[in-house]
């Protein structure tokens, strides 16, 4: 759907395309793909959130650069608040443990109490790096390596093609996208968790290595992972419960399901199984964080959804509407469509 900044005639469907338009977005593209590229080897991938933030907005500029330069201010307007939660939020990890010892044995227990029965009694980060890691790299490690890359760009860059498309879902899904991560920051402060890799290290695991970036050596890319594995130092070990890494692959694909056709829905639903995979063998985080981390997200939807919708009938009762008009404020208020979808199959 085209965002029109400027009223038009009413036989127009939009601004009429220039000429040039295709080759003009294939060239900005291009360029745009090429500077991403160099950036990537030589500073590291874009997992901060301003970075990745500046790369997603010179995308939606170079997708659309015939628009006024006011339109593209107005994505960094909107945005702006959501890369200052982000960062927010990436500091204040660091502060969660407030010095304390993390929890870790019942998160061990946990995970050996669901698989010991197939493990051998250990949990399952131990089994599978005993049965897949070894010093050379395997094509499972590189897949490994941009699954765990993925986190850091899908759930912004779904959010960049909504805002460009429809407004209204693009604010439902920022308003879900951020009770989730508040939710899962106030976990960590009440709950201050530790991953494998932290307790192999302080002797409550045998030995567990932490993989989540060894896959781009593969390609001669040792640079590729740079930023990553700073962040990786400088964060806050001790903020793996619940594991948002999954939870941010599950609430893109659910919030994006209903929409998608059905015989797409395997692929879909594969995104957060790889993810899990990906934290499990990586040494990341226990099977117990993630399934956690997938509570959280239906909670997200169901605390939220049920937030919009009192919201909408509240503002419907102060300003009475025609009942169409009242289900499509309340569709809106949810980034839903207004009235039924036919099933597509």
């Amino acid at each position: 759907m085209a965002v029109v900044t400027d009223p038009q005639p009413p036989a127009p469907t939009g601004p009429p395309a220039s000429p040039d338009g295709g080759r003009r977005r294939m060239i900005a593209m291009a360029v745009w793909g090429v500077a991403f590229v160099v950036a990537w080897l030589a500073i590291g991938l874009p997992t901060d959130p301003a970075y990745a933030f500046v790369w997603i907005w010179a995308a939606t500029i170079a997708w659309n650069s015939s628009r006024p330069w006011r339109s593209h201010l107005h994505f960094a307007r909107d945005w702006v608040p959501v890369v200052l939660l982000l960062a927010v939020y990436n500091l204040s990890r660091g502060f969660a443990d407030n010095g304390a010892t993390p929890h870790a044995y019942e998160l061990i227990v946990a995970d050996r109490v669901m698989f010991g029965w197939a493990t051998g009694g250990q949990v399952p980060t131990v089994w599978l790096q005993e049965h897949l890691y070894r010093p050379e790299v395997h094509w499972w490690d590189v897949a490994v390596s941009w699954v765990y890359f993925s986190h850091f760009v899908v759930a912004l860059a779904a959010a960049a093609v909504l805002w460009l498309r429809n407004r209204s879902r693009w604010a439902a899904y920022m308003r879900r996208f951020g009770f989730l991560c508040a939710a899962g920051l106030v976990t960590y402060f009440l709950y201050p968790a530790a991953p494998p890799w932290w307790a192999a290290q302080n002797g409550l695991l045998t030995e567990v290595a932490r993989i989540s970036t060894r896959g781009w050596k593969a390609f001669g890319m040792h640079g590729a992972g740079n930023l990553l594995n700073a962040g990786q130092i400088a964060s806050n070990p001790v903020a793996a419960m619940p594991s948002l890494h999954t939870a941010w692959a599950l609430f893109v694909v659910l919030f994006f399901l209903r929409a998608t056709r059905k015989r797409w829905w395997p692929l879909l639903l594969a995104y957060p199984l790889a993810m899990t995979f990906t934290l499990v063998y990586s040494g990341e985080h226990y099977v117990i964080d993630v399934l956690v981390g997938w509570a959280y997200v239906g909670l997200t939807f169901l605390v939220v959804g049920l937030l919009e919708r009192w919201w909408a009938a509240r503002r419907a009762r102060r300003r009475p509407v025609g009942t169409e008009e009242a289900a499509a404020s309340v569709a809106e208020q949810a980034g839903e469509p207004a009235a039924p979808e036919p099933a597509r199959r």
